[in-house]
């Protein structure tokens, strides 16, 4: 295999950003593509197979501009536009960062990272319901949180809505100190969160005192009919059907709706068929409701949840084969238990 070498120019300014500490991003790029990559005098010299060096040079090339709109280059980026070299779609990095929501209270932006979360927000602009589906770490509340403090501002809404239900997961809430509002405050700690980072706690304190904003179990929502309003309902694989019923059946005029969930971590009792799997399967057809699945590629936290969110896939695919054949596992099973008895018996004998 001949090899080739191909040379990119880098400013001095965005080197550091670009490779990483301690070069850490560079030995990414390195291992996952087999490049040797040197870096000297304002130009980065990438070794290797012809392929291997087309690719390398176009992932340099989208995260040297990434880093002179002001990013600050992450593992994050550099594995998400590795992942799509593969696909010749690292383009997509730099138009999906020209997306800019909102900045937080700290004036740091918020983008979509990754083409599904760009598909995502670009849904929530469109339809009047969304459904966004998929793991932790993907941005479903974050963003939808984003687009509706926006809204709010740029006064495309009166109010906004934000809404979980209260599933006691393994913890009973009677047994939890305090009132009803503390019991369950704990389930919506993740909305308050987001809240304080995107608008901060006085700008957030102020609105909810005028009753602009609103964070409250989904069992709040009974009775209400809710107009004006940009409403998130997070955490839905946890809503019952009826419960799924209610709130959709409470939008009203001028209302945006967020519905998010993740399909694999249900806390309902065993039996209990979720109002998310319902909803989907229900709504599906209906044009202004929109349906967008995010999957491990979109998870934007630290890359070790990326790799835990596939390790559970996988497994829980494993899962799903063996149990479809029953018969031929219990046979296996059987066999299993009969050559350990036999074993056995030949042991005791001696």
């Amino acid at each position: 295999m001949s090899l080739m070498e191909t040379i990119i120019d880098i400013p001095a300014e965005h080197e550091k950003n670009v490779f990483g500490g301690f070069d850490a991003y560079a030995k990414i790029i390195e291992k996952t593509l087999n490049v040797t990559i040197i870096a000297r005098n304002g130009e980065i010299k990438v070794i290797g197979a012809a392929d291997d060096v087309a690719k390398a040079k176009s992932v340099f090339l989208q995260l040297i501009e990434l880093s002179k709109r002001g990013n600050s280059i992450t593992e994050q980026n550099v594995n998400y536009t590795l992942a799509l070299s593969y696909e010749d779609k690292e383009r997509a990095v730099v138009e999906i960062d020209k997306d800019l929501i909102c900045h937080t209270i700290n004036g740091k932006p918020i983008k979509p990272k990754t083409i599904g979360q760009k598909s995502y927000v670009d849904l929530i602009r469109k339809k009047m319901i969304v459904f966004g589906v998929g793991p932790a770490g993907t941005g479903k509340t974050y963003l939808a949180m984003a687009m509706g403090i926006t809204a709010f501002k740029n006064d495309e809404v009166g109010k906004i809505i934000l809404t979980r239900p209260a599933i006691e997961a393994g913890e009973k809430l009677g047994f939890l100190p305090g009132d009803l509002q503390s019991k369950v405050d704990p389930y919506l700690r993740p909305l308050y969160d987001a809240l304080y980072q995107i608008m901060g706690p006085d700008a957030y304190i102020k609105n909810t005192e005028k009753g602009l904003i609103e964070v409250a179990p989904l069992a709040y929502m009974r009775g209400r009919t809710l107009d004006n309003a940009f409403i998130i309902l997070d955490e839905a694989q946890n809503t019952t059907p009826a419960q799924m019923k209610m709130f959709l059946t409470r939008i009203g005029f001028g209302s945006k709706v967020v519905i998010t969930g993740d399909l694999t971590q249900k806390d309902l009792p065993t039996g209990t068929k979720s109002g998310l799997d319902v909803a989907i399967k229900v709504l599906n057809k209906i044009e202004d409701i929109g349906f967008s699945y995010l999957t491990s590629q979109d998870v934007v936290r630290h890359p070790l949840v990326q790799k835990i969110v596939k390790a559970y896939d996988s497994y829980e695919e494993k899962m799903k084969h063996f149990d479809s054949k029953p018969d031929q596992n219990r046979q296996k099973k059987l066999h299993h238990y009969k050559s350990e008895k036999i074993r056995s018996n030949r042991y005791e004998s001696r």
